[in-house]
């Protein structure tokens, strides 16, 4: 972060939460699963916020088509897979090296709302995401990452804790959301179906007494 984007106000109960991070879930769809040598061809990225009863919810999905970078190797079965038409008119592509700034500018936004140090994050099988994430920013020479270089949430672990399903549509499923398989390989879509479930694992974990024990253990102390 620059000077003038330092945290200065007190932290908000989303960061007081997450230890000074802002979750921030992401989705992309890829023109294969090879980090340095396939395409970004959608991000997504859905931030979050909290109320004050301490209710996590999406607040606003941010999302880009991108252009496979020069010399980006594009495996057709990922685009049978995912449903990608890279030569339609209508795909309104950006080039990587403008839409991740752009994208980056406003999760940076967030997170110096809530005071938090850096964002982190949230996706389904995170660390793939955050590989594809990690080399976007070298490929554009991003000198301002808001996030976290190697810590994540995994969402497929958490979902596999809180309903004993990895898969994300029937994670949904069990978690009573509502998730329509034609639309999924979306990055918007997943993204915001994704937010919708880890908001989930974490309200429930609230309302079961996981949190915040230690901070009201703290207030009672000093009373």
């Amino acid at each position: 972060m620059t000077p003038a984007e330092e945290p200065t106000g007190p932290k908000s109960s989303l960061a007081q939460r997450f230890r000074g991070f802002l979750p921030v879930v992401i989705d992309l769809e890829t023109g294969g699963f090879n980090a340095r040598t396939d395409a970004l061809l959608e991000v997504s990225a859905v931030i979050l916020d909290m109320d004050d009863s301490g209710t996590l919810f999406p607040l606003e999905t941010h999302s880009f088509h991108l252009e496979p970078f020069e010399g980006a190797n594009v495996e057709q079965s990922a685009l049978d897979f995912i449903g990608i038409d890279l030569e339609s008119p209508e795909r309104d592509a950006w080039p990587e090296e403008i839409a991740i700034p752009e994208l980056f500018r406003k999760i940076r936004s967030a997170v110096k709302k809530h005071s938090c140090t850096r964002a982190v994050v949230v996706a389904h099988n995170a660390h793939f995401d955050l590989g594809f994430v990690n080399a976007a920013v070298e490929r554009c020479g991003v000198k301002r990452n808001p996030f976290h270089p190697f810590s994540c949430f995994d969402t497929a672990s958490l979902a596999g804790l809180a309903y004993g399903q990895t898969v994300l549509a029937k994670a949904c499923q069990v978690a009573g959301i509502e998730f329509d398989n034609n639309c999924a390989h979306s990055a918007e879509y997943d993204a915001e179906k994704t937010a919708t479930l880890f908001c989930g694992i974490v309200n429930k974990w609230k309302e079961m007494g996981g949190w915040p024990l230690e901070t009201e253990a703290a207030t009672e102390e000093t009373e």
